[in-house]
């Protein structure tokens, strides 16, 4: 199935790899071939490798697409600085074929590279459900999943590597499942600081989220335990991620929420759950109800194999044996109209031929007990562009607030470490161009794009009414944390 598999580091550094097949002698885990893989994913191009004209070396293109020494170090060559600026890097496709005729294929987790080549010809998407099933596998072991994790649990994930796959083939890919063939223990290292954290130590994952499945070891070499002085706890977190398209006027064009619940038990003996949703929830638009109007309506549910819906029809509520490491109970999709967490307001006015004014004016429209956390808007700008100068109108509460212009990019970057709810912000602009502003020069202007995440909110309303044990067990009172955060995944406004 596949030749080899690795993991980089964001540095572009091989953490870990395994060939399991060689052609003619040259295998593609060497050195020179991650390194060439790693190129072309950090200088994605758009133009697919061994197309006539393109350099078969390293995969990175020859002639105008071919980039240059002076460019990769950030050199100062005027012929270097004007190929950096008039060359436009986006990201790599999950797929593609490079010169040493394998295709590749990786995943992105935690800023770790998860790859993998082959010369067969087999299905994409298996092969990326199985790069992320081995990311899982290596986080619910590792506790966190980090290159310092995996540097320290090298031996560990080697031995894991054995049991997942067979010359190349995936066998045994559930946590639990993988418990009775793994006898090395992990080393535990601290879990990086996440962004909810930074802001608000109430809404971020707690560390026990980090714990690995099975006993471990510490930083000083000492062996913990599960069983010992363990809190029976289960952590719940409903996550949404949205996409929605505006217009230049500020309207909603398209809008769609991808949502899941995922869950990580740390209970003791394994008991049966039941988790409870709205009653008033409603799967699939054309079902024909009318009462519930004012009801949580998702286009589709797809559940985990482990849920059992005997008793979904009627009241909403799942029952499971939750499995060891962390998995999605569930994972749902809402399409058509819904209260969009942020508006954005663009305007652009020709001053002089040359010159631009840009507004952007976001309005939050969640509520003013809630916030959106690491804030970043982007606005694209013509190639023509000389310079820019920025200012920001920010109302009370903002905090983190920056604005500037990216020559090097070409575009306005915004960022607001914290935007309070039922406020409204301002960016304003000042574009100067090399020539007059043509047709095609305002073409070249946007889309904005906007990234930001709410904790302890969603915008489906879908919630969890309880969460119980099934059986009625004396004395066992675990702890439940239920979290929710709503993610942009593609928040892109016209101009």
């Amino acid at each position: 199935m596949i030749t080899n598999f690795f993991v980089l580091s964001p540095r572009g550094d091989t953490v870990i790899a395994k060939s399991y097949r060689s052609k003619s002698g040259v295998g593609a885990h060497e050195r020179s071939h991650t390194e060439a893989f790693f190129r072309k994913v950090k200088f994605w191009d758009g133009v697919a490798p061994g197309t006539p004209g393109m350099d078969t070396t390293l995969g990175l293109g020859s002639g105008g697409n071919k980039l240059s020494a002076d460019s990769l170090s950030g050199g100062s060559g005027a012929e270097g600085s004007e190929a950096k600026d008039s060359k436009k890097f986006g990201d790599a496709p999950p797929v593609f074929v490079m010169p040493d005729g394998y295709s590749y294929m990786h995943v992105k987790r935690n800023g770790l590279i998860f790859g993998c080549a082959t010369e067969k010809n087999i299905s994409p998407v298996v092969v990326i459900e199985l790069l992320s099933k081995i990311a899982k596998v290596f986080k619910d072991y590792c506790g966190t999943l980090s290159e310092e994790s995996i540097r320290k649990n090298f031996i560990l994930l080697y031995e894991l590597l054995d049991e997942l796959l067979d010359y190349g083939y995936p066998q045994v890919t559930q946590t639990e499942n993988l418990k009775a063939f793994v006898y090395n223990e992990p080393i535990v290292v601290s879990a990086v600081a996440d962004t909810g954290k930074m802001i608000n130590p109430k809404t971020a994952s707690a560390s026990a989220v980090h714990k690995p499945v099975i006993s471990s070891v510490n930083a000083d070499g000492k062996k913990t335990s599960l069983a010992a002085n363990q809190k029976n706890e289960i952590f719940v977190d409903i996550l949404e991620r949205l996409s929605v398209l505006f217009s230049s006027n500020g309207y909603v064009l398209n809008s769609t929420i991808d949502g899941c619940i995922q869950m990580k038990s740390y209970l003791a003996g394994n008991p049966q759950l039941r988790l409870a949703l709205n009653e008033d929830l409603i799967v699939g638009k054309n079902s024909g109800s009318t009462s519930y109007s004012s009801g949580v309506t998702v286009d589709d549910i797809n559940f985990n194999d482990c849920v059992n819906l005997s008793e979904w029809d009627h009241g909403r509520t799942l029952s499971f044996y939750p499995p060891d490491g962390e998995f999605i109970v569930l994972s749902y999709r809402m399409t058509g109209e819904f209260k969009t967490p942020f508006r954005i307001f663009p305007s652009i006015e020709e001053v002089e031929p040359n010159k631009l004014e840009i507004a952007v004016h976001i309005r939050a429209e969640i509520p003013d007990n809630h916030f959106g956390a690491n804030v970043s808007i982007e606005v694209p700008l013509p190639h023509s562009t000389t310079t820019a100068t920025c200012n920001v109108v920010s109302t009370p509460g903002a905090t983190g607030v920056n604005a500037e212009y990216v020559s090097q990019d070409k575009k306005l970057v915004w960022t607001l470490k914290k935007f309070p709810g039922c406020t409204e912000q301002t960016m304003r602009a000042k574009i100067t161009l090399s020539g007059p502003c043509t047709s095609q020069i305002r073409r070249e202007i946007g889309p904005i794009n906007m990234s930001y995440e709410i904790p302890m909110y969603n915008v489906s309303s879908l919630q969890v009414r309880y969460l119980r044990i099934a059986e009625n067990m004396p004395g066992y009172t675990p702890y439940r944390w239920v979290r929710y955060v709503t993610q942009s995944n593609s928040y892109v406004c016209r101009l």
